[in-house]
């Protein structure tokens, strides 16, 4: 089975699916449905190494819920799934419960 490993601070993220319908029950088309903004990290890079040799790792890991900007991230299709690579830097927070 194939699989991605992304590189320095990038991650990989499945976009949470949008909503279907609106809390008063109205269905909403495809054509109008908005791209969520939130997700879960799959994978994480090992972290940036600067010129000087020092490593900064990141701070998301696989499994967390996280929010990110709009545009953010390149979209890829990889085994029949949608994900997003993108920066750590394009990360807005990680959601907690």
């Amino acid at each position: 089975m194939a699989s991605i490993k992304p590189l320095q601070d990038r991650i990989i993220v499945k976009r949470f699916e949008s909503e279907e319908k609106t809390a008063s029950g109205i269905f909403i088309p495809d054509s109008a449905k908005e791209k969520p903004m939130e997700g879960e990290v799959i994978a994480v890079g090992p972290g940036r190494t600067y010129d000087n040799g020092n490593k900064m790792e990141l701070t998301v890991k696989v499994g967390d819920r996280v929010l990110f900007a709009k545009y953010a991230g390149t979209e890829i299709k990889f085994d029949g799934q949608d994900y997003l690579i993108m920066r750590e830097d394009d990360i807005l927070g990680v959601v907690t419960k």
